[in-house]
């Protein structure tokens, strides 16, 4: 019994640089997270937001609900886009998940 408290009580001893080893370890793994995670989304937010004020009249866009049209009015905060003869529905630009004629220079980035 004497010797479970003395165990007990001694202080555990611990390796010189063992705190900042964990450190360490925790930073990398931090960073690999950046790397993996944040920055690709970060860059693909990055090119939404570019194609979309690049949009203007007469290009062809697909919602992100999937209805295909042609923007015929840009206002500020929406579109105007046609999806048939005499129809015209006003989205946000938000909405606007990518062109349905992507051009070539489009073409070559995602092949």
């Amino acid at each position: 019994m004497t010797t479970l408290i003395a165990q007990a009580a001694a202080p555990a001893t611990a390796s010189p640089g063992g705190g900042y080893t964990q450190v360490i370890m925790l930073l990398l793994m931090m960073g690999g997270m950046y790397f993996l995670l944040i920055a690709p989304q970060q860059k693909k937010a990055k090119q939404q937001a570019a194609m979309i004020a690049a949009l203007k009249t007469g290009d062809e866009v697909v919602t992100a609900s999937g209805i295909y049209g042609v923007i015929t009015n840009v206002k500020e905060d929406r579109f105007v886009v046609r999806i048939a003869e005499n129809t015209k529905i006003e989205v946000d630009k938000s909405s606007i998940a990518r062109t349905a004629n992507p051009t070539a220079a489009e073409e070559k980035k995602s092949s």
